[in-house]
């Protein structure tokens, strides 16, 4: 066996045994632990544990020389240490041809008073080596074999040890507390999402409702506007054909006067430059010269100048900027005589303004009704054959087009929620309250990052593109069998769950990246260790109090690995 299974079985087994009964019981055998001292207590004899039919002197246990099959007669000495169900059988020297099949005993007994009794392996005893981290009272090399002494070092080693057990019992104390305020977070999380579903529910009903009502409405309103000649430019009652025909001429003239005032501005502006050249040439010419073009000329000027010409009226300037801007106030507001509502009917049948209160309406709706009749039936024209609606038409179309919306959007978050319910979130949903927290930790020339049920990482350090090594796909389990660190960051013996990330970024030459994150308890959600253990395939462990005190063969039953 090696130092590790030895290790393990130290821990499981009832070392513990009351001082009480130990000192009430005979003196065991050298190396002989207090569950087995039962088969050394006769005085005389020794019979073999696996094999009683073979027994004993006395004298013959630990000896130094194998006499039973199971080794159980050298429960001190490395006499048996060949004895192992993973060895070839030997011959057994007391009976030749017979075969030994394992040990009886689990090693070689430790003391360590004042630390924790454990087992060592048969083989370790008297090797020459101080084996202190399983026996730490040095009582495995009593013979001292090449001169090596291994003092008692239980009290050292033990004050350490309880001081680092303290200190983990304080973390695991502190990681199930964490944990079941996890397990109250997820379920207030579902109670969020279970009430969010019963509102939508509601909310569905009542806009399925909404739009139906929204719908039926739409189709009376259709209906009722086809009795209306609901018209724009150039088409309608008499107040609509003239305010459209308005609205042109006005539009017109308005044109026309804004090309003629650019003219102006323009004709003007030229006239003065050529005041401007006679002035110089006035100013400029000599008198003396005998030129009578030339004097004609400026005789001209001095008259076209003498002239009392108007000068620029402000006042009419002002005005005309006014009447052209299209947004000023005194501008004809078209609309409000464009979509003036006029029907033929209501105008041919006036006469009902005539009537009593209590049968106008009637005679009103009779009307309408016998309008969109003739139409539909194609004895009257449909006013609306130029593809125009209404603004009741269309104010109605925007409304329901609206609620549907919203409709659609209720459904949709309704369906997400109840695929939510169903979503495995591990034991006790605790994976919904870490659900998308992540964590980080360096390691070489990169930081990785696990974001619980979302995806996994790799970032340099130096900068660069993010690789991702996978996106959340599953919940399963593994089976581990690793030595626990004296830290207790590490995943140990024993079934583990596991967080599955598939098709993440793809691998030069190679796969999508994939990552199994093996979860153990820890006080604090951290990464412990990543490995790549094949290309693009790769392993991280991860302590969180998420999985503390989970018997993982009752809590996940999907998919199981052995690692």
């Amino acid at each position: 066996m090696g130092r590790q299974t030895l290790s393990s079985i130290a821990l499981l087994l009832p070392l513990f045994a009351s001082t009480t009964n130990a000192a009430s019981d005979p003196a065991r055998p050298r190396g002989v632990g207090p569950e087995f001292s039962k088969f050394y207590k006769d005085p005389a004899t020794f019979t073999c544990i696996s094999n009683p039919s073979i027994k004993l002197d006395i004298a013959r246990l630990n000896d130094d020389y194998c006499d039973c099959p199971d080794g159980s007669d050298e429960p001190g000495t490395s006499a048996c240490a060949y004895i192992s169900p993973l060895s070839p059988p030997r011959p057994s020297r007391r009976e030749p041809g017979s075969f030994d099949e394992t040990l009886a005993l689990p090693g070689f007994y430790c003391k360590n008073k004042g630390h924790i009794p454990s087992y060592i392996p048969f083989t370790n005893v008297n090797d020459g080596k101080c084996d202190y981290e399983l026996c730490c009272d040095g009582s495995d090399e009593y013979e001292s074999v090449g001169g090596v002494k291994c003092p008692d070092q239980c009290a050292t080693i033990g004050k350490e040890w309880r001081k680092q057990d303290e200190a983990r019992q304080k973390s695991l104390s502190n990681a199930r507390q964490k944990r079941k305020e996890l397990v109250t977070e997820s379920s207030r999380l579902r109670k969020e999402v279970e009430d969010r579903i019963s509102t939508l529910k509601i909310q569905i009903e009542g806009q399925t409702k909404k739009v139906d009502a929204l719908t039926k409405s739409l189709v009376e309103i259709e209906r009722a506007e086809k009795g209306k000649v609901v018209r724009g430019a150039g088409k309608g009652g008499k107040v609509t054909v003239l305010a459209s025909l308005a609205k042109e001429r006005i539009q017109e003239l308005t044109d026309n006067v804004e090309r003629v005032r650019k003219e102006r501005d323009a004709a003007k502006g030229r006239v003065d430059e050529l005041e401007a050249m006679l002035k110089r040439f006035k100013e400029e010419y000599n008198p003396n010269f005998n030129d009578e073009g030339v004097k004609r000329a400026v005789k001209a000027w001095e008259d076209y100048a003498a002239q009392d010409w108007p000068g620029p009226d402000a006042v009419r300037e002002r005005d005309l900027d006014e009447i052209l801007k299209p947004d000023s106030e005194s501008a004809i507001k078209w609309e409000e005589f464009e979509n003036v509502e006029e029907s033929d009917v209501d105008v041919l049948y006036q006469f009902e303004n005539y009537l009593p209160d209590s049968i106008r309406s009637w005679v009103d709706s009779k009307l309408r009704d016998l309008r969109v009749t003739l139409i539909e039936n194609g004895i009257l024209a449909n006013p609306n054959t130029d593809g125009t609606e209404s603004k009741a038409v269309t104010d109605a179309k925007s409304q329901l087009d609206s609620a549907n919306r919203e409709l659609e959007n209720d459904k949709s978050e309704l369906t997400k929620h109840e695929e939510d319910l169903t979503k495995d979130y591990g034991p006790d949903s605790i994976f919904r309250a870490l659900n998308g927290r992540c964590v980080n930790q360096d390691s070489g020339e990169y930081t990785y990052e696990h974001c619980f049920l979302s995806k996994t990482t790799q970032k340099p350090k130096k900068g660069g593109a993010h690789t991702g090594m996978g996106n959340f796909a599953r919940i399963e389990s593994v089976t581990v069998d690793e030595a626990l660190p004296a830290d207790g960051k590490g995943l140990g013996s024993g079934e583990r769950i596991a967080l599955k990330y598939e098709n993440g970024q793809h691998c030069w030459n190679g796969p999508n990246r994939s990552t199994t994150v093996i979860l153990a308890c820890a006080e604090n959600d951290e990464i412990w260790k990543i490995v790549e253990e094949e290309k693009c395939v790769y392993r991280m462990e991860v302590g969180t109090p998420a999985v503390c005190g989970v018997d993982v063969k009752k809590a996940v039953t999907p998919e199981h690995n052995e690692l």
